[in-house]
């Protein structure tokens, strides 16, 4: 999916994010390969004939990854049931991971996993065989801003990361914006696709523990919208990083239907419940925007987020990236 970007000038009501519709799968897929990206990111591809009829859609979008219970080491998928998925009870190991890359021609999807202690999926990551299975539910709806936002502003921390490197690649080469990314150090960096006029800044936590800055919400009271483009902001991190970042961006003007902010994981709690009970603004939002038998609605969701807790990093400092 290109995601397209037109300059205009603001006037009337601003434009709006709208939720794509589709039906969740359920498949189990194959484990073909493990690369290191980074020293703390992994990347696991997974395919095989099952991958025939993925979807992908949208940069942001993610899939539930279902995992063997610690018990018994068997895996409870849920029954596709037409456009549907019913699930067991109880509930199994679940997290939800950003879709980095899809190749349907090659049967190959792509998820990053950072690496840390104690993570099941991250655990999971590095421990699994080549050629071993892995049961992937989704993706499943996300939010598709209009085409008449002209500036984007992208913030996140390594969980965040595959998200916003598919947002860089995805847009037009002639794409207007800014992006900043919070990683352990210039380690953590990535070699990402940026277009011309988008702004790629890495910003270092240099030994403090991940969920501990302001980094982020630092980096957006430097920032400078534009007047003469509506602004579209997605922002995700650790819950209690990105509530600055929320507050930025309402002082702006930038409302609720102008952005995706919220926090896809929570310092010191494991993540085996929803992502938005980790963030109570980001769940009244989608309270407020998402009718109630709706399968997107906070109440259908069983969990959401990339691992247990987060791992603790290796003065915090800022470089940007050279655009490729």
């Amino acid at each position: 999916m290109t995601i397209g970007t037109t300059l205009r000038r603001p006037g009337g009501p601003p434009p709006e994010a709208a939720w794509n519709d589709f039906a969740i799968k359920i498949r189990e897929l194959t484990v073909l390969r493990r690369t290191y990206v980074t020293p703390r990111m992994v990347r696991i591809t997974l395919g095989g004939e099952n991958a025939d009829g993925f979807e992908s859609h949208t940069p942001d979008e993610h899939c539930k990854l279902v995992f063997p219970d610690a018990e018994t080491g068997r895996t409870r998928p849920p029954v596709q049931d037409g456009d549907h998925l019913h699930w067991p009870h109880p509930f199994p190991p679940t997290r939800e991971y950003t879709v980095r890359r899809y190749d349907a021609a090659a049967r190959e999807v792509d998820f990053d996993f950072v690496v840390h202690d104690g993570g099941l999926a991250a655990n999971w990551a590095v421990t699994c065989e080549i050629g071993s299975t892995l049961w992937v539910a989704g993706p499943r709806p996300c939010l598709v801003p209009s085409p008449d936002f002209g500036f984007h502003v992208l913030l996140g921390d390594e969980t965040a990361l595959p998200a916003i490197a598919r947002w860089l690649e995805e847009l037009p080469d002639d794409a207007r914006g800014v992006a900043a990314v919070e990683v352990a150090d210039a380690a953590e960096e990535q070699d990402l696709r940026v277009p011309d006029g988008v702004e790629l800044t890495w910003l270092h936590r240099n030994g403090a523990a991940p969920g501990t800055t302001r980094l982020l919400g630092d980096f957006a009271e430097t920032l400078t919208l534009p007047d003469e483009a509506w602004t579209y902001v997605w922002a995700y991190a650790e819950a209690g990083c990105i509530k600055p970042v929320r507050r930025w961006a309402r002082a702006q003007g930038v409302g609720k239907k102008q952005s995706d902010i919220g926090g896809y994981w929570k310092a010191g709690r494991d993540n085996s419940v929803q992502a938005v009970l980790a963030d109570p603004e980001r769940e009244q939002e989608l309270r407020e925007r998402i009718p109630e038998d709706d399968p997107r609605h906070p109440d259908n969701h069983h969990d959401h987020d990339h691992d247990d807790g987060f791992p603790t990093a290796p003065r915090s400092g800022v470089r940007r990236s050279p655009r490729r």
